[in-house]
């Protein structure tokens, strides 16, 4: 699904603007099937509870890849097996959570790409809280939906548009 590599967009993009082209920090763990994935980003921001991603995962993902902005808490996970679940059924390349996960054997499984940064098997609390669609910022680093986001082992890149 990617040919893309992550050190290969580095290295012709080194010196745009970050507007144009950003590197997440490399706090995430693989914890999906599938290493390397990419698409446009969508976004949805919840903290400690995942109403909204289970909402998102819901509808058609188109090859996107949703990014879950949990506030870096680790004290529930934002989505498990049932969600990616969902994610994968829906057609979502993948989830990157800044926050935890659970059901990591069954996450293995699906052919989902899913980085988060670490799991927690205790689930949310259902608030129906959470902003969907608007600019979020992963450890300073910001993203917003309709932007590029590359993944492979080598880490997770933000680019203005799809790369040619």
């Amino acid at each position: 699904m990617n040919s893309l590599s992550t050190c290969d967009l580095c290295d012709a993009h080194k010196t745009e603007p970050s507007a144009r082209f950003r590197v997440l920090p490399p706090l995430f763990r693989d914890y999906g099937g599938r290493a390397r994935f990419h698409g446009a980003v969508a976004t949805v921001q919840c903290l400690e509870d995942n109403t909204s991603v289970r909402e998102l995962v819901y509808t058609p993902g188109q090859g996107r890849v949703l990014v879950v902005d949990g506030g870096g808490s680790l004290r529930r996970a934002l989505v498990g097996g049932n969600l990616a679940q969902l994610a994968e059924r829906n057609g979502w390349a993948g989830v990157i959570v800044y926050g935890a996960v659970r059901d990591v054997d069954e996450l293995r499984k699906l052919q989902i790409g899913v980085r988060a940064l670490a799991t927690m098997p205790l689930p949310t609390e259902k608030r129906h809280a959470g902003v969907v669609g608007q600019p979020v910022q992963i450890d300073g680093v910001w993203v917003s939906p309709g932007e590029w986001l590359v993944a492979d082992e080598d880490g997770i890149v933000l680019l203005a548009e799809k790369p040619a």
